[in-house]
């Protein structure tokens, strides 16, 4: 890319931002959080970062940010309580949720407390900035790879084995399927 193409693209990612680039990343995985955050950075946002729900609290309540990417599980909680002291200072605040597989629902949650989107992890930079910049009623991409059929299986029994507080007995009632059958499934790996 040469310089001239450099700065072109620089300033379109910050027409993208608007005049207020505040981010705050809240995520306790330390190296995803350090590469995200950098990659955040050079794409124009004033970057903070948080690696635990009781720091991203105090941050966003000493300075609630523009924009957000806030991790739903976190050694101390639940990302949800960072939403919540975001929203309670400052209701223009564009969240991204970060989930892992199987905690559908709770980015769902996520979604009616006000982030506008959630990715799956691991996301890469591209989709949490499109995420981000992403402008009201603009329609997001589909996936190149959209889950299989055996992936949509797999995330219903996790919403509702998290639903049944991870209770595999009563999970598997409601599932109607047999508990060591659940179990099973359980332990594997998710589907791609």
């Amino acid at each position: 890319m040469t310089e001239q193409n450099h700065e072109n693209f620089a300033v379109s990612d910050e027409d993208h931002i608007g005049p207020d680039a505040s981010l705050l990343i809240v995520d306790d995985d330390g190296p995803f959080l350090r590469r995200l955050a950098r990659a955040m950075e050079t794409r124009g946002f004033q970057v903070e970062t948080a690696e635990s729900v009781a720091e991203g609290v105090a941050k966003s309540k000493g300075r609630p940010p523009k924009y957000a990417v806030v991790d739903l599980r976190l050694g101390d909680g639940n990302g949800l309580d960072v939403i919540e002291a975001i929203r309670q200072r400052r209701d223009d605040t564009r969240i991204i949720v970060l989930t892992g597989y199987g905690n559908i629902a709770t980015a769902v949650t996520a979604v009616k407390l006000g982030a506008v989107d959630y990715l799956a992890k691991p996301a890469d930079a591209d989709d949490v900035f499109s995420a981000l910049t992403q402008r009201p009623g603009e329609k997001a991409e589909l996936p190149e790879n959209p889950m299989s059929a055996d992936r949509v299986r797999w995330e219903h029994i996790q919403r509702v084995y998290e639903m049944c507080e991870r209770n595999v007995s009563e999970t598997a009632r409601r599932l109607n399927m047999h508990r060591r059958t659940l179990q099973r499934i359980l332990a594997k790996r998710a589907p791609k």
